[in-house]
């Protein structure tokens, strides 16, 4: 089953259960999905890949909002975003925990041959890559600087 068929079984389900934040969510799924297909070159097809980072960048947004919204103390606000943020995060793959990330980065470096700070770009060119939708490009950034620092 694609990711475009769970969105809309799932927009189904949350219409039953009358979950209205599933729902806009999925709604907010499927919207962008749709975007997507319709773009010039898509051929009106886009692949699970594609639906993953689509889903990826809508959670970006949603903890980003969430967190200003915590900041400006509307908490009903920001229990919503969260809520949005969940059901996305439900699509993604499972993220790195940050030991297995320290694994990984250890190995990229050593395979790089990179020593000081200065070759940073070298691995964060071949890290961004091999990590892509495992872990948020900043955590990857930050660990990269530290261990090379």
């Amino acid at each position: 089953m694609t990711i475009e068929e769970k969105v809309n079984e799932g927009i189904k389900n949350a219409m039953k259960a009358h979950d209205k934040i599933r729902l806009e969510t999925m709604r907010n799924i499927k919207k962008v999905i749709l975007e997507a297909k319709t773009r010039p070159g898509a051929n009106d097809q886009i692949d699970d890949a594609e639906c993953i980072k689509l889903i990826q960048k809508l959670a970006k947004q949603g903890k980003e909002s969430a967190e200003i919204y915590k900041q400006q103390g509307r908490e009903d606000l920001y229990e919503q975003e969260s809520g949005q943020v969940a059901v996305l995060e439900e699509f993604l793959p499972k993220q790195l925990t940050e030991t297995e990330l320290t694994e990984a980065l250890q190995a990229i470096i050593a395979e790089v041959g990179a020593t000081s700070a200065k070759e940073m770009g070298k691995v964060m060119g071949v890290a961004t890559k091999r990590l892509a939708g495992l872990a948020d490009g900043k955590v990857i950034s930050a660990k990269v600087k530290e261990l090379l620092g």
